[in-house]
């Protein structure tokens, strides 16, 4: 039996965690968990995957709890923030705020975690990363009230930060050991 005829079933199988999880974003958008809502969930989920089949993720990484929480805190506090600045920002008169787009160079170069800093610096109101360049690793941030250029290196560095927060939490030890590497050439 060749490989191509192994991998060919393989790409197109079901994934149920993945149905299983559009269909709780179905339920959740409909506002009521009924029988109706979680079958016709599960037909859009299944009609969805199936016309529109994703490639396979790999992850040869692994959860670390003391990272997750890290990351998971982490990401609080700085939505917290975001938010409460934005919302100044919003509110105050006088200044026009000015944006400013950078590229920040990740170390990284596994599209999963390259991937997971873009939706994590997104999720965070006054930035949004509007491109990522996959062979290179490069995320371009939109941001929102720049001052002057240390806003700009600030925000380059929480970026990285970021990033570093997300090896922590889920990298392989041999992922961590080539981002570290990484870091220490890109710093030195």
């Amino acid at each position: 039996m060749s490989a191509e005829s192994v991998a060919g079933p393989r790409r197109h199988r079901f994934r149920w965690p993945s149905v299983l999880v559009l269909t709780a974003v179905w339920v959740l958008l409909w506002g009521e968990l009924s029988v109706a809502n979680v079958v016709s969930g599960l037909a859009v989920a299944s009609v969805v995957f199936a016309v529109f089949p994703l490639p396979p993720v790999a992850f040869g990484g692994r959860i670390r709890p003391i990272g997750l929480a890290r990351l998971l805190g982490r990401f609080a506090a700085d939505l917290a923030v975001a938010s409460v600045e934005v919302a100044v920002l919003a509110l105050r008169t006088g200044r026009r705020p000015t944006s400013a787009v950078i590229q920040v160079d990740l170390r990284s170069d596994s599209d999963l975690y390259l991937v997971l800093t873009a939706e994590l610096l997104t999720l965070l109101p006054g930035s949004i990363v509007i491109e990522t360049r996959r062979s290179t690793s490069t995320l371009f941030v939109h941001l929102l009230d720049v001052r002057n250029e240390a806003d700009i290196e600030r925000t380059r560095r929480q970026a990285l930060e970021q990033e570093a927060r997300v090896m922590h939490a889920l990298a392989s030890s041999a992922e961590l050991d080539a981002y570290r590497r990484a870091s220490e050439g890109a710093n030195g």
